[in-house]
């Protein structure tokens, strides 16, 4: 636990970092262009490269390649060197041509992934910007393998600190964005600053990783010898890591399809908010999951390499309770104070308050879904440590296909200005009934999972953490009583008590009920400030 926490922990600070520069990011982003049309067209082209990576890289990075690099450097007579060297060349070149075809391919993927009408204002502004955005598939893949190697060695800080500089480099671009929200009078230049200042970014991002990687000990020589780069065990392990990224871009397809539908009914109830709740419903996973995640996967590999499935266990166990530690207030509180949290992010410049309302409406919806999502994400990286790509393929089919079914089901009841919230339901109950799949099917193969343990854990925790919700809940109607309705500064308010007070119950609540996880996280605090 101790070891996993300090790596957790080193990366975590970086991770939040990050995270805070992309809310500022976001932040600048709805404050120049909005939630209407054009703030709907950025994100969907901005979107499209990372469905792209998803489907090519990233998936199979943390399924495939990870203990793939493990398993060279155990065995390999070099260390793995000459693998490293094979998988970043074949990276760069292939991610290379992949990038110049989706830039020929724009206006496919906007038809693809959208609603609108080609030849609209809106569907050729997004394609403009996707071709804009587009090349950033080179530069960032070849950032998520230099990442790769680079956790594999267990150097997880350039990889956690190199998208603070991306971030940086756009909330400049952003900055400097002067076209307003108007499709009808943003002047082409303003638009060409908006996609090549993103790109640019990612740029940025992967040189700092790259340059990492060298200081690592990392030589880079172009190997073309592919016969030795093992490209058939990759494309056999990683193949039903593809069909598992295929079925779930085939869901965020159908997501963007039907929020883009509703925010050509309803302006500023589409693509935006949906964008907007969904990256901070996804700040305490990035912040904690993704780190733990990303600690615990090499060690669980080895593990397996090793035969010790009792190491296993322990290691899934500690990151499920030291991951729960966090979500499960942090789920209530996004929950409660949804709104509360959105306003003074997003009400600024071409983002109305009653805009950044909304997204805090979907964001207290997608509070549910919290838990089943990382609690899913951390059994795949069991079925990824003991080499079983396939499984996930067909747990991971069965959520879309269950999410997919929820979605039509709200898009066919609920009206335009309701259905991003359903969809947020939607994904929530899916991700539910996945995890208690995965878990299930998990247990079986290795011997079971601590089930009863963990379960105990986390109850005992959501009983530490109701307290924070009381008094959330009580800040929010005890400040729209006195102030009225959300504005900037009672919003201020409800989070300093609500979730400023309210987060420092939970740690004292949890700490009286010896809530192991919790008090670790204090002590590693606790002693840092006293040094």
């Amino acid at each position: 636990m101790s070891r996993l926490l300090r790596a957790s922990a080193i990366m975590a600070a970086g991770t939040m970092v990050s995270r805070v520069t992309g809310f500022v990011r976001t932040m600048v982003l709805a404050a120049a262009i909005g939630t209407e049309l054009l703030g709907d067209a950025y994100n969907v082209a901005y979107a499209i490269p990372y469905s792209i990576l998803d489907l090519l890289l990233l998936g199979v990075l943390s399924s495939v390649i990870v203990p793939m690099i493990v398993r060279a450097q155990q065995h390999d007579p070099d260390g793995g060197r000459a693998f490293e060297q094979r998988l970043l060349t074949l990276a760069t070149v292939a991610l290379i041509v992949v990038a110049v075809l989706a830039v020929l391919a724009a206006p496919l993927l906007i038809d693809l992934y959208t609603d609108w009408r080609p030849g609209s204002a809106q569907f050729e502004t997004a394609v403009l910007l996707a071709r804009l955005i587009l090349p950033q598939l080179a530069f960032f893949g070849l950032g998520a393998v230099a990442g790769a190697i680079l956790n594999t060695r267990e150097r997880f800080a350039a990889a956690m600190w190199a998208p603070v500089l991306n971030n940086v480099v756009v909330i400049v671009v952003f900055l400097a964005y002067a076209g307003g929200k108007d499709l009808a009078t943003v002047p082409t230049g303003q638009l060409v600053l908006l996609g090549l200042g993103t790109t640019a970014g990612i740029v940025a991002q992967a040189v700092v990783l790259v340059v990492a990687l060298k200081r690592a000990g990392f030589r880079f020589r172009p190997r073309f010898d592919l016969r030795n780069a093992r490209l058939g065990e990759m494309g056999k392990a990683g193949g039903w890591t593809i069909g598992y990224v295929i079925v779930t871009q085939l869901g965020f397809m159908l997501i963007i399809n039907l929020a883009s539908a509703a925010g050509t009914a309803v302006p500023n109830h589409g693509v935006s908010p949906y964008t907007y709740a969904f990256q901070l419903f996804q700040l305490p996973y990035g912040i904690i999951g993704v780190s733990v995640i990303t600690a615990m996967l090499p060690k669980m590999s080895r593990a397996v390499a090793d035969g010790r499935l009792d190491d296993l266990r322990t290691e899934f166990g500690a990151g499920v309770r030291l991951i729960s530690s966090v979500m499960v207030p942090a789920s209530l509180l996004l929950m409660v104070l949804g709104p509360a949290i959105t306003v003074p992010i997003y009400a600024h410049g071409e983002t109305t308050v009653a805009d950044a309302v909304y997204i805090g409406n979907v964001l207290q919806v997608y509070g549910l879904a919290l838990m089943p999502f990382a609690v899913f994400q951390l059994l795949l990286r069991v079925f990824y440590a003991l080499g079983d790509t396939r499984t996930p393929v067909f747990v991971g089919a069965g959520t879309t296909a269950a999410s997919a079914v929820l979605m039509l089901v709200a898009n066919a009841l609920l009206p335009p200005a309701y259905l991003v919230m359903g969809l947020a339901f939607a994904y929530a109950c899916a991700y539910a009934l996945g995890a208690a799949v995965a878990w299930t099917i998990a247990a079986r193969r290795v011997g079971g999972l601590g089930g009863w343990s963990v379960g105990t854990a986390l109850t005992r925790m959501y009983l530490a953490a109701l307290p924070t919700a009381v008094l959330a809940l009580a800040a929010v109607w005890v400040t729209q009583q006195v102030f009225g309705e959300l504005a900037f500064v009672n919003s201020l308010i409800i989070l300093a008590v609500g979730g400023g007070l309210g987060g420092l119950l939970y740690l004292a609540v949890a700490h009286k009920m010896r809530i192991p996880e919790v008090n670790s996280i204090v002590g590693m605090v606790a002693g840092r400030v006293g040094r």
